[in-house]
């Protein structure tokens, strides 16, 4: 086999291949002698049949598959040898492919760039810790007790206040006619929460038991009911019983009869899963810093097939927000052209992360294990509970489903490896704090003394790039 670069222009090359003729003609023999072996034809014995009879009846359809074959083989080979590696399909346009002669074509192809290598250790983070206090732990019971409370009928003779559950019949009317669905019988709401209609929990204050009341209420306008949307709705409402939340004490009995032992063993769960929920906040602004600083240290040049894929999927999901009127407000000022190249920007920056977080995963051998696999599975189908066989029968029968579960699995991973050998300081926070927008918190700080080095040599990448990494505008 021949190869010749034609063009070379960035990460684009052009090559010509040519495939020896005798090649082409024993891939022709080799497979007319395997269809011979087991195809059965009248007057001949199974493994007889002459290969002159197979080729003028085979002979076409072979002669395609030996052309494919020949091609992806022949390409595959070509670019190993050359130690390039393609960021998409090549391209393929054949010159020459006649009986008795050499197979000839042009073979574009676009290259993943070559990415330098990060010195880790000169990366520096910062980890935002928030230390839960005794008040979180007993607030956040408090609202567990909250919860569970129950309620009692109220003895006096009082009207219906904030904080109590009403007992109430209502129908409601339309243009002085009763509407379907509009007539309910011992419905319960609680006042002040808001939970059913807008303004209508609000008119029931100060009523009490056995007494009846008109509740004027404006539907809205995007109520599920085309009927009603934006017109008057009169409510006819007569309370039938107002009670009161009985006082909830936060004891060992109470922690009993969540199935906890005791009361210092519910407050310790509570103060875990606290901590565990502010660590989640405070790994999100670690990553999102260690990515922003891998952006800002690496400007490779991108492939176009990889960028313009990304790019169009980002367009496409903005055109789909532009339709339902979903788009953010920055986003709604702007010119075409001057989303476009807002978006152009977010795409180049996923795809250099993903290519860089590629390079360093394989680069150090980090994989995505079958246990790390179904512990993400099961945490899938946590989330619906009684569904939990069908939901992990999709993703084994998924592969796709399988890799969107696998690409942030192996970017996390690679993240922490980072991680580990960067310089991370700990900074004691307040959880306003770390619940800021991270935009708002890079904007606050001063520049910093100095970006994260690079070590000396280039490397070319191994493969594309295996995740869409966590992402700011």
């Amino acid at each position: 086999m021949q190869v010749t670069e034609t063009t070379s222009e960035g990460l684009k090359r052009e090559f010509s291949v040519v495939v020896p003729a005798g090649d082409v003609e024993n891939q022709m023999a080799s497979r007319l002698s395997e269809i011979g072996r087991t195809i059965s034809l009248p007057g001949f014995r199974p493994g007889k049949v002459p290969v002159g009879i197979l080729r003028k009846r085979f002979g076409d359809s072979v002669r395609g598959e030996v052309l494919e074959k020949t091609i992806q083989d022949s390409w595959q080979e070509a670019l190993t040898d050359k130690g390039l590696r393609p960021a998409a399909e090549p391209k393929v346009e054949i010159v020459t492919f006649e009986e008795g002669k050499d197979l000839e074509y042009k073979l574009n192809v676009e290259l993943l760039p070559e990415i330098e290598a990060v010195d880790f250790s000169t990366i520096e983070l910062e980890r935002r810790v928030v230390k839960v206090d005794d008040g979180e732990v007993d607030a956040a019971l408090q609202r567990m007790g909250e919860n569970r409370r129950t309620y009692e009928a109220v003895s006096e003779d009082r009207g219906a206040k904030e904080g109590d559950q009403v007992v109430l019949d209502f129908t409601g009317m339309v243009d002085g006619e009763p509407f379907a669905g509009g007539e309910v019988n011992d419905f319960q709401i609680e006042l002040g929460q808001g939970g059913f209609l807008p303004g209508f929990d609000e008119q029931l204050d100060g009523m009490k038991a056995s007494e009846n009341r008109e509740v004027k209420i404006n539907m809205p306008e995007d109520h599920p009911n085309d009927d009603l949307k934006g017109k008057e709705v009169v409510f006819d409402v007569t309370v039938k019983e107002i009670r009161e939340a009985a006082p909830v004490t936060i004891d060992d009995d109470f922690a009993k009869s969540l199935g906890i032992d005791d009361l210092a063993a519910l407050k310790a769960m509570v103060r875990e899963q606290i901590e565990g929920e502010y660590s989640q906040f405070s790994r999100t602004h670690l990553k999102r810093s260690l990515l922003d600083q891998l952006a800002d240290a690496h400007d490779f040049e991108l492939p176009e097939s990889i960028l313009g894929a990304e790019f169009d999927s980002i367009w496409q999901q903005l055109q789909d927000a532009k339709e339902r009127d979903a788009l953010d407000e920055d986003d709604k000022a702007m010119s075409e052209d001057e989303l476009k190249e807002r978006y152009r920007g977010i795409a180049a920056r996923r795809v250099r992360l993903g290519l860089l977080i590629s390079e360093i995963g394989q680069e150090n051998n980090i994989t995505v294990t079958q246990d790390d696999l179904n512990r993400a599975m099961h945490r899938e189908a946590s989330r619906l509970p009684g569904q939990e066989a069908a939901v992990l029968r999709y993703f084994q029968e998924n592969p796709e489903a399988m890799q969107e579960l696998q690409a942030p699995i192996f970017e996390d991973k690679v993240v922490d490896f980072i991680v580990e050998m960067a310089k991370v300081t700990e900074t004691e926070v307040t959880i306003e704090e770390l619940m800021r927008d991270p935009d708002e918190v890079e904007e606050e700080k001063p520049a910093p003394k100095k970006k994260a080095g690079r070590a000396k040599g280039k490397k070319t990448p191994k493969g594309k790039a295996a995740a869409k990494p966590d992402e700011k505008k």
